[in-house]
């Protein structure tokens, strides 16, 4: 696989960082566990149920330390997030996040989930139209975030 890294740009594999400092271009010649800089969720940017579920598997992928408490609450999110979505497009795409979690293939998690962002953000976005800070299933009365409670 090539690889081609811009100037300052850092690469996280095999859970170090690295940063080039000019145009960069490189083959890995064997498998790795890498994620480029630009995919990379920031902990305060995890805002919405979704990006909650990528930072978790985000985590698993770049911090080996840490993967296995990441996968415990990335099957935790993803149990209330399949209880309480209702839309198939992202009911889908969460499927295809279990299979891809029990064959140990994270960065296919991680490209289903991006792949989502716009569907939730739609699907967000009409329920902030009327005045709804988060998703519930009020009849389960479930919230998609860990903590059970809206955010405001």
């Amino acid at each position: 696989m090539h690889l081609t890294l811009r100037p300052n740009e850092k690469l996280y594999l095999n859970g170090a960082i690295l940063q080039v400092d000019r145009k960069t271009r490189f083959q890995l010649l064997n498998n790795a566990t890498f994620l480029l800089e630009a995919h990379i969720l920031q902990a305060q940017d995890a805002n919405t149920p979704l990006k909650q579920l990528y930072f978790a598997a985000q985590i698993m992928l770049i911090d080996p330390v840490n993967a296995d408490q990441a996968r415990r609450i990335f099957l935790n999110l993803h149990k209330k997030l399949f209880q309480i979505i209702t839309d198939t497009i992202i009911l889908d795409g969460l499927r295809s996040c279990i299979q891809f979690l029990e064959e140990g293939r994270v960065f296919y998690i991680l490209k289903i989930i991006r792949s989502l962002f716009l569907q939730e953000a739609q699907i967000l976005g009409k329920l902030s139209d009327d005045n709804v800070g988060c998703i519930k299933n009020t009849t389960k009365g479930m919230y998609a975030y860990d903590n059970d409670a809206p955010h405001q």
